[in-house]
């Protein structure tokens, strides 16, 4: 496996690309916008106007675009992947998608003589510039084994979740986690910012006992500062959430922290803020 199709050179992408062109692996990329891959391009990956030609004589094929419709789109329109992926290629989605929408993936493909597995990250921006992504990899435990020298060039962190679906599953149980403990750490900054404490004092307090946390080490920082430079878009977090509920409610599960976190980052989108990082939560505290 030589020569990888990569769909979505955005924050994450572009540095998943430069890790996988390090481990030496040849680099299709497909954008829409070829100004803002320049770089990319200029480091060796081999652009493309379309995602048929960027994709029909790869090996495997990578895909991180922002929303479940992008993903049926890049995979299903006509032109794209599964018509034009040649037979046997591997097509990996990274995506934080819909886990019924990895199912419909993976069944399509197998009939088409690709393998197809949904194996969507965590880490951030951060994770994805060291190559330290956790991937969560659900499919067919061959095709997992086939493509790790693929993730073991992007991440360090990397577990086979079972069958299709249950990579995407896996990362909607990292979501439901991050919402409560992200939420958590805006609470409790903004109630030591009202009794005038000293908000570096207090990070070093509590982040190596037990109230520390990654996000808290990722973000408190930032949330002092009023850095909302995003390692991760409200608006795709929001996504996360909403898939994350719709998945629970279909299982009969309520999870009232994560709908009432969902609620106040909706708001956020809502007033415009959208682009901002995750830890732009902050802000429903401060108004």
């Amino acid at each position: 496996m030589k020569t990888i199709g990569f769909i979505g050179v955005g924050i994450m992408g572009k540095s998943m690309v430069r890790n996988l062109m390090k481990a030496g692996f040849t680099l299709h990329i497909y954008a829409r916008t070829r100004a803002k891959v320049e770089d990319v391009i200029d480091e060796g990956a081999l652009f493309y106007e379309d995602i048929g030609s960027c994709v029909e004589d790869c090996d495997a094929v990578i895909t991180i675009v922002g929303y479940p419709e992008d993903v049926e789109e890049v995979y299903l329109a006509e032109g794209n992947i599964f018509e034009r992926a040649r037979a046997g290629a591997y097509c990996i989605d990274m995506t934080t998608s819909s886990p019924n929408l990895a199912k419909q993936l993976y069944a399509k493909g197998k009939a088409l003589g690709l393998h197809v597995l949904d194996a969507p990250v965590t880490g951030g921006d951060v994770g994805a510039k060291n190559g330290t992504l956790s991937i969560l990899v659900g499919g067919e435990e061959e095709d997992f084994k086939a493509c790790l020298p693929l993730f073991k060039a992007m991440g360090t962190n990397i577990q086979y979740e079972g069958k299709a679906g249950n990579g995407q599953h896996t990362k909607m149980v990292n979501q439901i986690m991050i919402a409560a403990n992200l939420s958590g750490v805006c609470e409790a900054l903004s109630y030591a910012r009202k009794k005038e404490l000293d908000l570096d004092a207090v990070l070093a307090a509590v982040s190596s006992g037990a109230a520390g946390s990654r996000q808290l080490e990722l973000l408190g920082s930032k949330i002092l500062a009023g850095d909302f430079n995003p390692g991760f878009f409200v608006k795709h977090f929001v996504k996360d959430m909403r898939l994350a509920a719709e998945e629970a409610e279909e299982s009969g599960l309520k999870l009232d922290i994560l709908l009432q976190v969902l609620k106040h980052y909706q708001a956020l989108e809502t007033d415009g803020w959208g682009d901002l990082g995750t830890q732009a939560l902050i802000k429903h505290y401060e108004e």
